[in-house]
């Protein structure tokens, strides 16, 4: 019983009475309501604050690296961390040996389970992209249901729509289907990624194309090895025939949508991007667009490139008039291998564009930047 009175106790919030100064900086933009901890300063080091006066050792672990915390004589444990990097980062909070989320931050469907996450913010006009702008026209995001004729079960999407989709009811959309990586599900984009400000950002200063986007679940929501005997070639591979056999026909069926190739797309971070290179290269009488950002590709080294995906890349004049857009990217200090595929694709002929963001990680800033810079490149005409 004193294990679970003492849970219950590290699951309440600081009181907010306790931080009104708030010294250490800002509130972070992932806390919920009237929650003043965690919070940022200039420097980007964060504060962090839990009232548990009956633990032990409290530590705050943010992907991977734990802080030490500190009790003082009222039962509040705080410490303040050494500048953290720019961006969205998932956390826990380790209670004597336990790990559990931080009461005063948001949620959010990450590392394979509901995690604490805090955003360390860039400056306001490095992160005016996917930055809410009440200057311009916002689409919506959409949850819907669905019966999946595959696994025989109901299953959810979120689905953008631009601003104009339900004045301009005549018009019909291109659609990019945008996925998720391992360990996260649906909601990643548009609640970690921020995709609805990226697109409409982009849409109103004219950058790309007004488009509808489907984010599915990838049936890689766990992490590999958690399904016993399952291999590598066998996770998340069930998605594809849902996406063909389910997701399109019931998108086209339910939205406004141009049903050619050539008005759809497909692009994934991580796993999602291993996902869309095993669903698009496979089926490009159905894709002309292909995204893959920190892609989980995993070529052997020493493997033809014109060999790979059944022969796909052999044919580079083929492919070139078939693929219009093939994007590449990845943050420079991660080792994803997306810059060497794309030099083996270059020198096979194949057109691709890479793109590499400076400073980041495998991590969701990555994957906004990449977003940022795969939309400008669809959906436009074929010259």
């Amino acid at each position: 019983m004193k294990t679970l009175s003492f849970i219950a106790v590290c699951l309440l919030a600081l009181s907010t009475a306790t931080a009104q100064t708030l010294p250490e900086g800002t509130p972070a933009q992932t806390n919920v309501p009237e929650m003043k901890y965690p919070c940022v300063d200039n420097s980007s080091r964060a504060t962090f604050k839990i009232k548990a006066p009956e633990a032990q050792n409290v530590q705050v672990d943010i992907c991977g690296k734990k802080w030490q915390m500190t009790k003082d004589a009222e039962g509040v444990w705080s410490v303040t961390t050494d500048p953290l990097v720019v961006g969205f980062h998932y956390y826990f909070l380790i209670v004597d040996g336990v790990a559990v989320n931080d009461p005063a931050s948001e949620t959010f469907f990450g590392c394979g389970k509901m995690a604490s996450g805090i955003e360390i913010p860039e400056t306001p006009e490095v992160a005016a992209y996917y930055t809410y702008d009440k200057s311009v026209p916002h689409g919506q995001v959409r949850e819907c249901h669905y019966y999946s004729t595959v696994e025989q079960k109901e299953r959810r999407c979120f689905v953008y729509t631009p601003a104009d989709y339900d004045v301009n009811t005549s018009k019909r959309y291109p659609v990019l289907y945008l996925q998720h990586g391992m360990g996260e599900d649906e909601r990643g984009w548009s609640q970690q990624g921020k995709m609805a400000n990226i697109l409409d950002n982009q849409i109103a200063a004219g950058k790309c194309e007004p488009m509808i986007v489907v984010m599915d679940y990838g049936n890689c929501g766990y992490i590999h090895g958690t399904k016993p005997g399952e291999s590598r070639e066998e996770f998340g591979a069930s998605f594809t025939p849902i996406l063909l056999e389910d997701i399109i026909p019931y998108i086209d069926k339910t939205f406004r949508t141009l049903t050619d190739r050539d008005n759809r797309a497909m692009a994934g971070l991580s796993w999602g991007g291993h996902q869309t290179f095993q669903t698009t290269l496979a089926n490009l009488d159905k894709f002309a667009y292909i995204g893959a950002f920190s892609g989980a590709i995993f070529l052997p080294p020493q493997a033809d490139i014109r060999e790979v995906y059944k022969g796909v890349f052999a044919d580079a004049d083929a492919f070139n008039k078939q693929v219009h857009a093939l994007f590449l990217g990845m943050g420079s200090e991660e080792r994803m291998g997306s810059k060497e595929l794309s030099e083996k694709l270059t020198a096979a002929g194949i057109k691709n564009v890479y793109y590499e963001s400076l400073g980041t990680h495998h991590e969701w800033l990555t994957w906004r930047r990449c977003l940022n810079e795969f939309l400008p490149l669809i959906f436009k005409p074929v010259k």
